[in-house]
């Protein structure tokens, strides 16, 4: 678990007694919004999202995680029962981490409570944007924002990289919309010159470009 390579050895080695490896395949729920938190889960491989859903069946994504993540832990410290569901995108190996087991180890070494505080306030960070994005920014603006973070340079060309899981179903709830909303401003984006949506990737053919647009 490298995730905790700069505590000291002794309290990692209190963690690997403490934690068990989990291994879930694509489509399983960890654990369900509302369920006790229980444990605290460190992501070692692949990709987990986690949503909330709404009375009418609507999914709202909160994070999309992947190595190396801990996640349920909000929950934790709080004292309450998860605030969404976690779901695995594909096959993913985790750490369990009992929830008592880790406040121990929070009270006994400073520097894994610094870690959490800086973990857990890039999460309030997180949603702050998130807030932002939902209440002021256009779907065009959050799906070129959005394009821009995930770009990896393939080749001197910026292309996001399509996984199996990456639907327009997914990518919707990510940015907070619906699939044919999505799929228009996808469209939009194609019409102004920006992008090019293959099956396998997405080439981001004007970053500049996509940039002034994420602002609007």
């Amino acid at each position: 678990m490298h995730h905790f390579n700069t505590l000291p050895a002794k309290a990692q080695e209190v963690i690997m007694a403490a934690a068990i490896p989990r291994h879930f395949e694509a489509g399983q729920v960890i654990y369900l919004e509302g369920e006790p938190a229980d444990n605290v889960y460190i992501l070692e491989k692949g990709w987990v999202k986690a949503t909330r859903m709404t009375r009418e069946g609507r999914e709202q994504g909160l994070l999309f995680l992947h190595p190396v993540e801990i996640f349920g832990d909000i929950a934790v410290f709080t004292g309450t029962t998860y605030p969404g569901t976690a779901t695995t995108l594909e096959a993913v190996d985790v750490w369990v981490l009992p929830s008592e087991a880790l406040i121990s180890l929070v009270k006994r070494y400073p520097d894994l409570s610094l870690a959490i505080i800086r973990k857990l306030s890039e999460r309030v960070l997180h949603y702050i944007g998130l807030v932002e994005d939902l209440s002021l920014r256009s779907v065009e603006a959050r799906l070129a924002y959005s394009l821009l973070r995930n770009a990896e340079l393939h080749d001197e060309q910026l292309i996001v990289p399509r996984r199996e899981w990456t639907t327009l179903d997914e990518m919707a709830v990510r940015l907070g919309t619906v699939r044919d909303v999505l799929s228009r401003a996808m469209k939009v984006l194609e019409s102004e010159n920006l992008i090019i949506v293959n099956k396998q990737s997405i080439q981001l053919i004007d970053p500049q470009g996509l940039a002034e647009r994420a602002e609007r």
